[in-house]
Order: structure tokens, then sequence, then C-alpha cells
């Protein structure tokens, strides 16, 4: 008997945007999946072919980078963050959008110019992504890793700016930051670890193609 495909995918602001594109494919979780009773991290699909492990998003390119998944769904932050070399990333699934923003206090905001920054002191979960941006612009950054909660760090001193996902912005305005600097565009993206399409080609071609043809209908 052939091994399932493992489909990582995130818990989080992509997966409901995702499960109609899983559904589209033919790949419906089972029942104890949408169960909030459920503990499980892996479930049985309609398709015999396919299970799915629910991770966090962060941790989706870490699994299918190794090996333990063979396929997944994140976001481009994601990728971009890790830039592993075992992953490929064929399909942009139009989904999750938003973007990856530099934020200060409204009060220094009012009179800041990002074009004069010659040293930031900034907390994000991306420090790679952080200090990329800022080398390219000849600035200094010193990154502060936090793993949520961003906001609060100019309000207690922690750093001055942060850098982290913004849909609305409606979290930023709340606490009293504002947006200064896009870094990039987000969107989520079908990922397959490149071993594994090597070795298991027919049943992970079959599912880009399926992903490609649900985003094609999705922008139809």
């Amino acid at each position: 008997m052939i091994e399932p495909v493992t489909l990582a995918i995130p818990k989080g602001r992509i997966l409901d945007e995702v499960l109609p594109m899983l559904a589209q494919v033919g790949i419906v979780p089972e029942a104890a999946f949408s169960d909030p009773a459920s503990r499980a991290l892996m479930f049985a699909t309609s398709d015999p072919g396919v299970r799915i492990i629910r991770v966090r998003a962060f941790d989706v390119a870490t699994f299918v980078a190794h090996g333990a998944a063979q396929v997944g769904v994140v976001g481009s932050d994601v990728l971009m963050e890790f830039d592993y070399s075992e992953l490929y990333a064929p399909v942009d699934l139009d989904v999750g959008h938003c973007r990856l923003s530099v934020a200060e206090p409204v009060a220094l905001a009012a009179g800041d110019d990002p074009r004069e920054w010659s040293h930031v002191r900034v907390a994000t979960k991306y420090p790679n992504i952080t200090r990329r941006h800022f080398e390219a612009r000849g600035v200094q950054a010193e990154c502060v890793k936090l793993n949520g909660a961003m906001e609060i760090a100019p309000v207690l001193g922690l750093a001055d700016r942060i850098v982290d996902l913004v849909s609305s912005g409606r979290t930023l305005v709340e606490n009293g930051l504002a947006e200064v600097e896009v870094i990039a565009q987000v969107s989520a993206r079908l990922i397959v670890n490149r071993a594994a399409f090597k070795t298991r080609s027919g049943q992970i071609a079959a599912l880009i193609d399926g992903f490609r043809m649900a985003g094609a209908q999705r922008a139809a």
C-alpha cells in the first residue's frame, strides 16, 4: 500500500480561505478536523491518498523542507523568512492576502521620514526579512525577536518600531501605531518538498494541477 501524501496546512488566518480550495481539489478533512474539542493534529481526508496535518504557520515550511510532509500551504512571508532551498513553490493560491510592513507610534510617525533612518530597533518575528530589508537601504537593524504581541513593544519601550503582517490595519490603529513602510505583499502558496516531488511525482503533480485549477476557477 502506498503511503498517503502528507499535506501541512496552517492554523490561523489562511485556513478558512484554503478549506474551500481543498474541497475543490477533492480533499475534505474528516469530521474531527472541525471539532473544537479535538486535540488531534493529523487527519484523514476524503482522498485516501492524502492526509492532513494542522500546525503553526511557521512550522509548515519546516515540516515540508525536512520531508516530514511532502506538500504544504503557507504564506509567502514564511518562505521569505526561512528561504529553504528544499522547497519549491509552484502555485500562488491567491488567498491570505496581506502585507509585511514597518509600523511605529503615531506621534513618532508624524515627523518621521524612513529615508533618513540610519539605525532602527525593531520588534518582529521576521528578523531575517527585516535585516535584509534594512541592509539593502544601508540601515543597521537591531531586531528583537517576538512571536506575538508585537504591537505593545513600542508602548513598553522594547523597540521603537515593529515589522509585522498587516491586513486591515485595525490592530495597529487600536494600539496607537501607524504603518510607515511596506516591505512585501503576501499571499498563500502551495509548497512542495523537492526530493518528494522527484520520488512521488505522480501523486504530487496531480495535487499541483488540482490547486492550479481551483485557483483559476476562483479567479474566473
